[in-house]
């Protein structure tokens, strides 16, 4: 019964994390699909590219609740499963990686900076709000949204292990710290070579 609940939320948490809230928003606010201009990556920041602030707002937070809910569901409903902390952050790791690869959108999806937020944040309030102050601190300094993404996906397991311990959720958190880091790359070929897009520079829709 376990095993069989463990693999619903999984499910469930792909599903949820599946719904690409870049792609829809666009779609309501009359924009352009954002797979097709400025990087390509159907999340808050490309969307904030076409200068539509309410619509990289709605995505923004449509990413980070769709995460959250994957990991809210096991909490309420989990414990008469027999499914726990560890399960509930596997499940938030099941949407991290819906969202890299929605079923719903040809499995082309985003970087899943807002979902990993929200998955921190409903696995543990401090470690999620930590996580957001590391990833505003180095945007702020920075004004690099792939810097601040980055040193987020680092800091996630030191913050993990600081505020909850080490535990079976930790390896769920790293795995989604290196997935992050990993759909980052060709960021950090452009970060290395100087032609990264700033926080917030507009790129026209075709």
């Amino acid at each position: 019964m376990i095993e069989l609940a463990f693999v619903a939320a999984l499910l469930t948490g792909y599903l949820l994390g599946s719904v690409s809230f870049a792609v829809i928003v666009s779609r309501l606010f009359g924009l352009a699909d954002p797979r097709s201009y400025g990087s390509g990556n159907p999340g808050a920041t490309n969307v904030l590219r076409s200068g539509r602030r309410g619509a990289a707002l709605l995505t923004l937070v449509g990413d980070a609740v769709k995460g959250a809910l994957a990991v809210g569901l096991v909490h309420w409903f989990g414990p008469q499963f027999g499914l726990g902390e560890s399960a509930a952050a596997w499940a938030g790791a099941a949407a991290f990686a819906g969202h890299l690869w929605p079923v719903f959108f040809n499995f082309q999806g985003g970087k899943g900076v807002a979902t990993f937020l929200g998955v921190l944040l409903a696995v543990d309030g401090w470690l999620g709000l930590a996580a957001c102050g590391v990833w505003a601190a180095v945007a702020l300094v920075f004004r690099y949204s792939s810097a601040a993404s980055l040193a987020t996906a680092a800091a996630a397991p030191v913050l993990f292990v600081w505020v909850g311990g080490v535990d079976g959720a930790l390896a769920a958190v790293i795995l989604m710290s290196l997935l992050l880091v990993l759909r980052h790359r060709r960021n950090i070929a452009n970060l290395w070579a100087g032609r990264e897009r700033k926080l917030g520079a507009k790129s026209p829709p075709p």
